[in-house]
């Protein structure tokens, strides 16, 4: 793995990718919804870049910034009680979770009933699902070469929705966002976010079964993708060893290329807007902003709030320099 000083980053290096990791979250979530769309779906086949409908932000990239805004008030150290203010002040405040996903609609259920962490995550209908690895990304940036403290930070971040599967999801994708963070090879990213699956786990038969078919067919995408959907799909489109695995992926069969990566992933169905934010963000760190087109880039900048309000008009941009910023801290 390449670093570039003692620390892992410089900072200006630190600052690039983090903006390209959450900016590159954000392309991958909404170009996915976009994709998923049977009007686009129609009219396109399909998608190659933004359509003319366009779904903007959803749940995956505005509770990527609830996490965010939990590591930057904790000064990147955050305790259970500064996971479950930021859900009461952000989360539980609001009637509906428009567009939310269901482990956190259960959650956020479970806390009104008196529940904490881990019992809120423990004792939820979708505790595997991969709404925790959808936001666990920002854990990466403030452990950017600690793929370790990473996972720690995920786990804390996940264990108020999720537990087991999708506890092991998050770290997994934090991990992996650690390690391109300081530069690591595409391999090396892969590698790491299989390791943080338990052996006897569902997640780490999915990434070996993924893996052995991949190298089977000579990392040919084309080759091995109806074959690939077909060894991951489950009843239930959302949990995290089917999605994370498919991104982590597609990550690998299209070398980490931010493109690439965004165009396949967001047309990979199913749960493609989790898929597409998760590749987004594991090629958009190892990208970093100045690598991810300008106009793409400007789509995403300042989400909806279609899901989480208090998101509204927040520049992801900002907030990624204020991550990088807590990096060794």
């Amino acid at each position: 793995m390449s670093i570039e000083n003692e620390n892992g980053l410089s900072p200006a290096v630190c600052r690039d990718r983090a903006a390209g990791y959450l900016v590159g979250l954000a392309i991958g979530d909404a170009f996915g919804d976009a994709a998923r769309d049977p009007d686009n779906q129609f009219l396109y086949g399909i998608t190659t870049d933004f359509p003319e409908k366009s779904t903007g932000s959803t749940d995956d990239t505005e509770f990527a910034l609830l996490t965010a805004e939990i590591l930057l008030r904790s000064n990147g150290d955050p305790g259970p009680e500064d996971v479950a203010d930021a859900w009461r002040q952000h989360v539980l405040v609001q009637d509906e979770l428009k567009r939310g996903g269901a482990s956190e609609r259960e959650a956020a259920a479970n806390i009104r009933r008196g529940l904490t962490a881990p019992e809120s995550g423990r004792f939820n209908a979708y505790a595997a699902s991969d709404g925790a690895a959808m936001r666990a990304a920002p854990a990466g940036i403030v452990a950017a070469g600690d793929p370790d403290r990473a996972a720690q930070l995920a786990e804390r971040d996940s264990e108020i929705s999720h537990w087991g599967e999708g506890v092991w999801g998050a770290q997994a994708v934090a991990a992996a966002v650690s390690v391109a963070m300081a530069g690591g090879s595409v391999s090396e990213v892969f590698e790491e976010g299989m390791r943080r699956a338990p052996r006897d786990s569902w997640l780490r038969h999915n990434f070996a079964k993924a893996l052995e078919l991949i190298d089977s067919r000579g990392r040919d995408l084309q080759a091995v993708w109806m074959e690939l959907h077909r060894i991951l799909r489950g009843e239930y489109k959302a949990s995290a060893p089917e999605a994370v695995v498919s991104a982590f992926a597609v990550f690998l069969m299209t070398d980490g290329d931010f493109r690439d990566g965004i165009v396949y992933s967001g047309n990979f169905g199913r749960d493609s807007d989790t898929v597409g934010a998760i590749t987004g963000a594991l090629a958009g760190a190892g990208a970093g902003l100045t690598g991810i087109p300008d106009d793409w880039a400007a789509k995403v900048r300042r989400p909806a709030g279609t899901c989480l309000e208090f998101t509204a008009g927040l520049d992801i941009v900002d907030v990624a320099h204020r991550l990088s910023g807590l990096h060794g801290s």
